[in-house]
């Protein structure tokens, strides 16, 4: 276990966030636990970090122990002569873990392909893009839970998934997670097909009909093609990649909301009857914010300086230009909020977390 007192912005994807009181890289697993059950047993704020791919942190830092998850691992169990369970340490590098299942012929995770991050974050979350979350595949996740200050398995019913959402997001300990993930399990098939292609624009890419298969790995190589071209796959020398993603989630509301929405509004039927999921980036543009708001020559210019903005390849994702703060990130961030509520009276939601900020 190493400590220190670094800067936290140099293990984040959007590059912003001062540093920590403290600093604990856990490679292992009983070094993360007796990390956690240190701070907890002094009182001390405890800050998690993965990948780094879902954090704005102040640029004041973070008074408190940080602790970044580093473990590895990765294991296959057999369960029955078509079925496997990959295990998958939770500081495994989320889109090496996908590479690694189609490689033993596992399908199911390949249009999760690409997503920054690691493995312990996505149940968290409940990760997914492109028609799939990574509920449809988790077995279960293996946590610490440090209110009782003991291990215990979750299986996939009593994480309570939801868009975006899960029961150990929602349960903390004074703003923190009270169940930390130390291993997540995921039940897989042995075939070269990918799971059934639900996402329109990755099919016809595929030349399939949506609910119809492909090859698994080709249905990886245009997951990242299309991820590439959206800024969505985090590369040093690509700022437009230098963001923490989608900055908002896609509305869930109401399906009257339709009515007042220009004829065609994208939107897409939820479990829930009555509701229908909206795309915040069709919402963003249509309220004004093109790609690239924020950088010199924009209405948006005076913002932040140039210094953030909206990526020139997505309209989701706020990005740093390269010697951007927090607060710059959050500015515009904030305008095109205000915008879309001044506009449609529909207001977004951050997905990432920020940490000692206020949208």
């Amino acid at each position: 276990m190493c400590e220190s007192r670094s800067m936290l912005k140099n293990l984040t994807t959007s590059q912003v966030g001062g540093p920590a009181d403290q600093l604990v890289v856990a490679g292992t697993e009983e070094e993360l636990v007796s990390a956690l059950a240190t701070a907890d047993a002094a009182g001390t704020p405890v800050l998690l970090i993965g990948g780094g791919s879902n954090l704005v942190i102040n640029d004041r830092g973070f008074r408190g122990t940080a602790i970044q998850i580093a473990t590895r691992g990765l294991q296959l169990e057999t369960l029955d002569t078509n079925t496997v369970l990959l295990r998958v340490a939770a500081g495994e590098n989320w889109d090496a873990c996908v590479e690694y299942s189609l490689v033993e012929g596992l399908s199911g995770l390949e249009a999760l392909s690409g997503i920054p991050g690691c493995a312990g974050a996505t149940p968290v979350q409940n990760v997914g893009a492109y028609g799939a979350d990574v509920s449809q595949h988790l077995a279960w996740a293996r946590v610490y839970d440090r209110h009782l200050g003991t291990g215990l398995t979750l299986h996939r019913e009593e994480l309570e998934f939801s868009y975006r959402d899960s029961l150990i997001k929602r349960t903390s300990v004074a703003g923190s997670p009270r169940f930390v993930v130390l291993e997540v399990a995921f039940e897989h098939t042995r075939t070269d097909d990918s799971a059934p292609i639900r996402y329109a624009e990755l099919a016809r890419r595929l030349g399939v009909a949506p609910g119809e298969s492909a090859p698994a790995q080709l249905v990886r190589q245009q997951v990242l093609e299309l991820r590439r071209s959206k800024g969505m796959v985090y590369e040093p020398k690509d700022v437009d990649s230098h963001s923490t993603g989608s900055f908002f989630t896609n509305p869930i509301v109401d399906v009257s909301v339709l009515e007042r929405l220009p004829e065609g509004a994208p939107n897409y039927p939820v479990d829930t009857d009555g509701l229908v999921k909206l795309s915040a980036a069709w919402l963003i543009d249509q309220a004004g914010f093109s790609k690239g708001f924020g950088l010199e020559g924009t209405e948006g210019f005076s913002l932040a300086h140039g210094r953030a903005s909206l990526s020139t390849k997505h309209t989701l994702a706020v990005t740093n230009r390269g010697s951007a703060t927090a607060e710059d990130l959050l500015t515009v961030a904030r305008a095109v909020r205000a915008g879309v509520q001044q506009r449609f009276g529909i207001e977004l939601v951050n997905e990432p977390l920020l940490i000692d900020l206020t949208l």
